[in-house]
């Protein structure tokens, strides 16, 4: 399933990430889904915090690399997600991680 980049319980709008790792490599196939109250289907996109785009809907495929964000009425502007394209990227999963955990790694190329 998809994995919140921002601490639960926040105000703020949640960009969730698919495949659930980070960094988010464009070459995964990313795709970014935006939840918070508030209309569903109403969201504002933003990549390097330019407006791009209103869609009428909340998930959509990553097709180039840079800095992402969304925007709900009811809950705001959310944290920022990366989508890089370096060649050569060691990857965690993109959730909450505790000392102690047990983590699996992934590095790809």
């Amino acid at each position: 399933g998809c994995c919140p980049l921002s601490p639960a319980g926040a105000q703020s709008s949640q960009l969730l990430v698919e495949p659930p790792w980070t960094p988010a490599v464009l070459w995964d196939r990313v795709t970014l889904t935006c939840r918070g109250s508030g209309t569903a289907g109403d969201t504002a996109w933003y990549k390097e915090r330019r407006r791009r785009w209103q869609e009428r809907r909340d998930t959509f495929f990553v097709t180039e690399k840079g800095t992402y964000t969304c925007h709900r009425a009811g809950s705001g502007r959310s944290p920022a997600v990366s989508v890089i394209d370096d060649w050569l990227v060691l990857q965690v999963p993109a959730r909450a991680l505790l000392e102690g955990d047990t983590v699996t790694l992934r590095c790809r190329r």
